[in-house]
């Protein structure tokens, strides 16, 4: 099941990478190195804001 669910994700990083014209590595990279640290950083941002309001 967890091998299905990875090789799943490998495809749809490779299509994205296709359909970019990035290749699966460059992909990958976009996504979990730039993209998903800058939301993170942004939502904790945000809740903090919030929090801060709240009070």
């Amino acid at each position: 099941m967890v091998n299905n669910f990875f090789n799943w994700c490998v495809s749809v990083l490779e299509i994205i990478g296709q359909i970019t014209g990035m290749g699966y590595e460059l992909a990958n990279i976009v996504i979990f190195v730039i993209i998903q640290p800058v939301l993170i950083l942004l939502f904790f941002i945000l809740w903090q804001k919030e929090k801060r309001k709240n009070k």
